[in-house]
């Protein structure tokens, strides 16, 4: 099975890494998103990449005769009901939404862009310092991880940690 202390690189690199375009791009998202790294970016890029692949490949296995195109119907909806979960789709999604993804749709479902939107932190920043030092719970659990991804469920349940000295000042 494996060290279980070797992690496996969930990014991949530009396969250009000097394009001007794509570092300027880049470079935005990180300010706006206030990501560590461009590698926290890599990784969301690599999580679209992979939804949308996998949507490529179900839509061209809908139209086959037979069972195998109802598995691929099955399959669809689950991804679907998934995104729709995670709250990057809507509840009537098809499979072309997902194809109309960007790297936005799941930046904005960070932990740390939703406590900067529910005005728990007066930056994106602060809300990351926030995070990481302990101050956030996500149902009234501590949650040090500012990439964690906030489901529709948990959207409403973000507040200060009850030991933080900030739950007192809200």
């Amino acid at each position: 099975m494996g060290d279980p202390k070797r992690h496996r690189k969930k990014y991949t690199t530009p396969t250009r890494p000097w394009d001007k375009t794509r570092i300027e791009k880049e470079m935005e998202l990180v300010v706006k998103y206030g990501l560590r790294n461009k590698r926290e970016l890599w990784r969301f890029q690599n999580i679209l990449r992979k939804y949308r692949r996998v949507a490529r490949d179900l839509l061209a296995e809908i139209n086959l005769p037979g069972r195998e195109g109802e598995i691929a119907k099955a399959k669809a909806q689950t991804v679907i009901k998934k995104l729709n979960k995670m709250g990057i789709l809507p509840e009537k999604a098809t499979l072309d939404d997902i194809l109309n993804l960007s790297v936005e749709n799941f930046l904005e479902r960070r932990l740390q862009t939703m406590v900067y939107r529910q005005g728990l932190a007066k930056t994106i920043k602060q809300a990351r310092q926030l995070i990481t030092h302990g101050h956030i719970a996500v149902e009234g659990r501590r949650v040090t991880s500012p990439s964690f991804i906030v489901t529709r469920d948990l959207e409403g349940k973000i507040s200060f940690y009850r030991n933080s000295p900030f739950a007192e000042v809200v």
